[in-house]
């Protein structure tokens, strides 16, 4: 299919996009040939409603050697499960559903703002929006933050993706966001921080059950035990490269 003949993408509220993604029905319309793991574009329709969206099938997933097979679906969509428990906003309305190609992640495909310069925005020290990303990434444990995981809309606000490589059990945080590593945590951050703690003794933390190991789970409510006492973005490790290769 050409450019202009795809389906376009469509914004909807959280609410709409997760029905739609979950009781949709998925037409495969294209692959991001760029992407490491089969990463389809396809078109999803449910009751007269159209939006474009990514599916990830776990039979496409190239085996890694520190992560379980057949899990990076799964982690994508745990990651929308902190996400939408911090209120951030951070990634797109996820599902884990069956596809065309076998189960894995349908997530909703953002248009993002083709005028930002995203080298000069990974630069700045005064984005609100990339400072609670690069917490968001120290909670999920994100081991790949790369430029072109980040995704500005016309409207200001910055999406985060591609979050397969996340909440494994050691400190494997690499990102290009580390312009406020060891400063002191914003208050609406910290804020945040609590109430998420909070939420992991209910339900997000039996949704993450779900998703990962009981050792993934834990390490990640200390993750987030660890950011409140410290109160600070946590540092570079000198036991793991801090940053993603390619950094883009």
């Amino acid at each position: 299919m050409t450019p202009e003949e795809l389906t376009p993408p469509v914004e909807l509220d959280v609410e709409d996009a997760l029905e739609l993604l979950r009781q949709g029905e998925l037409t495969v319309e294209g692959r991001l040939v760029d992407a490491s793991n089969a990463t389809l574009y396809c078109a999803i329709s449910h009751d007269g409603l159209a939006a474009a969206c990514v599916y990830k099938p776990v039979a496409g997933e190239r085996p890694l050697w520190d992560f379980p097979d057949g899990t990076l679906a799964e982690r994508e969509v745990a990651a929308y499960e902190v996400s939408a428990a911090s209120g951030w906003r951070i990634v797109p309305p996820t599902v884990y559903r069956d596809g065309p190609l076998g189960p894995g992640m349908v997530q909703l495909w953002i248009a993002e703002d083709p005028s930002t310069d995203v080298i000069r925005l990974i630069r700045r020290r005064d984005s609100a929006a990339l400072r609670r990303i690069a917490v968001f990434d120290a909670v999920i444990n994100n081991a790949d933050r790369k430029g072109g995981h980040l995704l500005p809309t016309p409207d200001g606000h910055v999406y985060g993706v591609d979050h397969g490589v996340s909440f494994h059990s050691e400190d494997k945080l690499r990102t290009v966001l580390w312009q406020w590593a060891g400063n002191r945590l914003a208050g609406d951050a910290l804020e945040t921080l609590r109430c998420l703690r909070a939420q992991l003794d209910g339900p997000l933390c039996d949704r993450l059950g779900e998703l990962l190991t009981t050792r993934e789970l834990r390490r990640t409510v200390r993750r987030v035990e660890r950011l409140i006492a410290s109160g600070r973005h946590p540092e570079p490790s000198d036991d793991w490269p801090a940053v993603p290769w390619p950094p883009m």
